[in-house]
């Protein structure tokens, strides 16, 4: 004779979302076998959503002004080797066993509770990187269009919703669609700063910090200053 199961309805719901491929959450199964027919091209430009957020715009400013543009650069190049030399194996297995990073924390012998902590350090790192975005957009809303501090606090947070929860499909399509935009916005500074006065980037270049002291030189304590503030984007690989 067999036990019945009660499934409480919240489990219910739970299994109903696991089960939804819409959602295209992998976190808790192999990954879609649509999901994986992607081509190298979209791919590329749903990755390229990763490391296009404003924090990191403001991060190589602070450090820069900090340590110089000399050890900004070469700590950004050292750190860019070891965070691609982490993330090779991880999404190597990860592409082709389709799997995410919980799982393989788990199946490495980390178990149940080392995926969730996991997890939590990599949500941590999201929600942190969401509040600067929201601040960073809310500030400039406020010096382009006047929108109180608050309100663009607000708009800046709740704009991203409808977009996140259908998945990583209307993501990569919305990333391919503004794409176009954000490369012009991004190369545009560069442009009139070349050409209003071209001789501002030779003194970006030449720039040895704002507390410096020795010269534009490299600095091995500034070298590794820098470094350990860009390290800490090694959690992103989650």
């Amino acid at each position: 004779m067999t036990t019945q199961q009660n499934i409480f309805r919240v489990r219910r719901n739970y299994n109903r979302w696991v089960a939804n491929e819409t959602l295209e959450d992998y976190a808790l199964r192999f990954t879609a076998k649509s999901a994986r027919r992607w081509s190298a091209a979209r791919v590329s430009h749903t990755a390229l959503g990763a490391i296009s957020f404003l924090a990191l715009e403001a991060i190589g400013g602070a450090i820069t002004l900090s340590y110089g543009f000399t050890n900004t650069a070469l700590a950004i190049a050292v750190v860019g080797l070891i965070i691609f030399a982490t993330g090779l194996p991880i999404s190597y297995y990860a592409t082709k066993y389709g799997v995410d990073v919980d799982l393989l924390t788990r199946g490495s012998g980390f178990g149940y509770i080392g995926s969730t902590i996991t997890s939590l350090i990599y949500a941590s790192f999201t929600f942190i990187f969401f509040a600067l975005e929201a601040a960073i957009l809310a500030l400039a809303l406020q010096h382009l269009f006047s929108v109180p501090l608050s309100l663009g606090y607000l708009l800046s947070s709740f704009v991203v919703i409808p977009i996140v929860t259908h998945g990583i499909t209307l993501i990569s399509r919305f990333q391919l669609w503004t794409q176009p935009l954000w490369i012009v916005l991004q190369l545009l500074p560069f442009i009139y700063i070349g050409a209003k006065d071209i001789s501002a980037v030779e003194d970006w270049t030449h720039f040895s910090g704002v507390d410096a002291s020795e010269g534009a030189g490299f600095n091995l304590l500034l070298f590794g200053a820098a470094s350990a503030v860009i390290f800490s984007l090694i959690a992103q690989i989650g």
